[in-house]
């Protein structure tokens, strides 16, 4: 039984490598991409997110305010994590701070 000798096998230094630039050029449509995504996805949803603490921040007594759950009222008392919202004559509930998704402009319940 004979054995054929295996060819040793190189790299080709020829023209493969063009420098920085094509590494660049290589990347460039990664990075549009990324932008891209920045400026349509997370920009606008970091924007919304910024919004939404300051809302619940400058939630004051009197406000009337819908939740995430769908409940009107009009706020009783708050502190620093709850509030009481109430949502009927008489009927007070007390929820999370952070459930309030809107503020609406004050006289909206009394229409209702």
């Amino acid at each position: 039984m004979s054995f054929l000798p295996i060819a040793n096998a190189y790299a080709d230094t020829a023209g493969g490598s063009g420098g920085p630039e094509a590494m660049i050029l290589q990347f460039l449509p990664l990075i549009i991409i990324f932008g891209i995504f920045y400026f349509l996805l997370i920009r606008p949803q970091s924007q919304k997110v910024k919004a939404q603490r300051e809302m619940i921040a400058a939630l004051a007594k009197g406000d009337e305010v819908i939740t995430s759950g769908g409940l009107l009222g009009r706020i009783m008392q708050l502190n620093e994590e709850y509030l009481h919202l109430e949502i009927a004559e008489g009927i007070i509930v007390k929820i999370q701070r952070n459930a309030v998704s809107m503020v609406l402009p004050k006289g909206t319940l009394k229409k209702l």
